[in-house]
């Protein structure tokens, strides 16, 4: 009875510690992992197995617990407003553990990616370094612009070690490939401050110069815009027919004119919901291009 008791002890603690990392991710399941996975686990390359899926998964979710957990050590406080079910303003854990865990989470990705390839190992550094300009240099707080940018080159750097993660010895990388990250950044550059008219109450409190709190009348009118440009340019590129471009472009109207018309925070949570929905079908559309045309 008492291995039993220490066994059941053991069980509870490693499910209480693996339900906190989760936690910590939650909130960028959606925008990261689930849309990185649509656009490169099936899509991009031609050489992608199924037996890397899982691999690649967890790739992407490592990494973005080592961008999560600095990210939240920064100003805790913030979360009290905005997502108070996170490890730090529940108590699930105390920020000096917190800090403990952030630094020892680079070495455990780096040493992953460099038990796949190079290749995958330059994506990591890419991303730790990345993770370390726009948290503890404050880039997220030096403006739009560059918090845009640095996000869009993050995403890049996600995808692209997800996709050598998937693919056959961990290297390939064909033109589909290279074009939808490049497309994907652009997407990401322009159109990723969707994210923060739900935070507007939090950002503010700290004095984040998000896009909706700088301008908050043109914000609004920008998830159309964007949506628009990168519906056309994608049904371009990737020589879409008329019934999946219909589609495309009827949920980047229906994002745009949410965000335009429906601005309480509970509505802009659901508008971003839709914005990822329309980044999903948009990440899709290598895979239609490859399909449909053999490449």
């Amino acid at each position: 009875m008492l291995f039993l008791g220490i066994v059941g002890r053991g069980l509870h603690r490693a499910a209480y510690t693996l339900c906190t990392l989760f936690l910590f991710t939650k909130s960028d399941i959606k925008t990261t992992v689930i849309s990185v996975v649509h656009v490169l686990r099936d899509f991009c390359c031609s050489s992608t197995r199924i037996s890397t899926h899982p691999h690649s998964v967890f790739w992407i979710w490592i990494h973005l617990l080592q961008f999560d957990v600095s990210n939240q050590t920064l100003k805790p406080e913030e979360d009290l407003l905005n997502k108070s079910d996170r490890p730090l303003p529940s108590g699930r854990m105390t920020l000096e553990a917190a800090l403990v865990l952030r630094w020892a989470l680079v070495p455990l990705c780096l040493a992953v990616s460099w038990l796949y390839s190079t290749e995958v190992l330059w994506a990591s550094v890419a991303l730790v370094a990345l993770t370390i300009i726009y948290n503890e240099l404050s880039a997220h707080g030096k403006g739009w612009i560059i918090r845009n940018l640095v996000n869009a080159a993050g995403f890049a750097s996600f995808e692209v070690g997800a996709t050598l993660v998937a693919t056959h010895g961990h290297k390939d990388f064909d033109w589909i490939a290279r074009s939808a990250v490049y497309a994907s950044a652009g997407i990401f550059a322009s159109t990723i401050h969707t994210q923060d008219f739900k935070d507007v109450l939090g950002d503010s409190s700290v004095g984040r110069r998000a896009i909706p709190i700088v301008f908050p009348r043109i914000a609004r009118i920008t998830p159309l815009i964007g949506l628009l440009f990168w519906t056309i340019s994608l049904t371009v590129v990737w020589v879409v027919d008329w019934g999946t471009s219909a589609v495309l472009f009827t949920i980047a109207l229906n994002v745009g004119y949410r965000f335009l018309r429906l601005r309480t925070m509970h509505e802009d949570q659901v508008s971003f919901y839709w914005y990822n929905v329309w980044l999903s079908f948009a990440h899709a559309l290598p895979g239609y291009c490859r399909m449909f045309y053999g490449a």
